[in-house]
């Protein structure tokens, strides 16, 4: 059975019920869904799981949650060369140029990125947002 890991920080609970949402789709999928906060995943943990998905909101001026996320991130970039690596989070302004500047983060570190542009839901996931990452935990169990 594959382990997949969501690591995810969530300020409003808006990514937190995204990332819920992802282990139900991976549990529906066959897989094991491994669900933790950036601070219990390390670079020596990549082995242990066939993908990751990784989950910020939007902060600031479109940017990762700059004092918990962003510096755990940070030293596993240099680890993602070659790792399954599919991202999601929330935002409630802007257009969703965070998720555009953390796809091209990854994509230049060498990671496999699941999608191109992520997943993300404006303000609190719908029934259909939900859904869509339901389906996106079915895929990565199968990916």
């Amino acid at each position: 059975m594959k382990k997949i890991a969501i690591v995810y920080w969530s300020g409003t609970g808006n990514t937190e019920t995204m990332a819920n949402c992802i282990a139900e789709g991976v549990k529906e999928g066959g897989s094991e869904a491994v669900l933790m906060t950036p601070g219990d995943f390390s670079p020596s943990r990549f082995s242990e799981f066939s993908a990751v998905a990784f989950g910020c909101p939007a902060m600031g001026s479109e940017e990762l949650e700059e004092s918990e996320f962003e510096p755990a991130f940070s030293a596993l970039e240099g680890f993602l060369s070659g790792k399954n690596i599919a991202l999601f989070g929330s935002y409630g302004w802007g257009d969703g140029q965070w998720m555009r500047d953390w796809c091209e983060r990854c994509d230049k570190a060498g990671a496999n990125l699941y999608d191109d542009n992520g997943l993300t839901a404006n303000e609190a996931p719908d029934d259909a947002a939900q859904e869509t990452c339901r389906e996106l935990g079915r895929k990565l169990a199968n990916w």
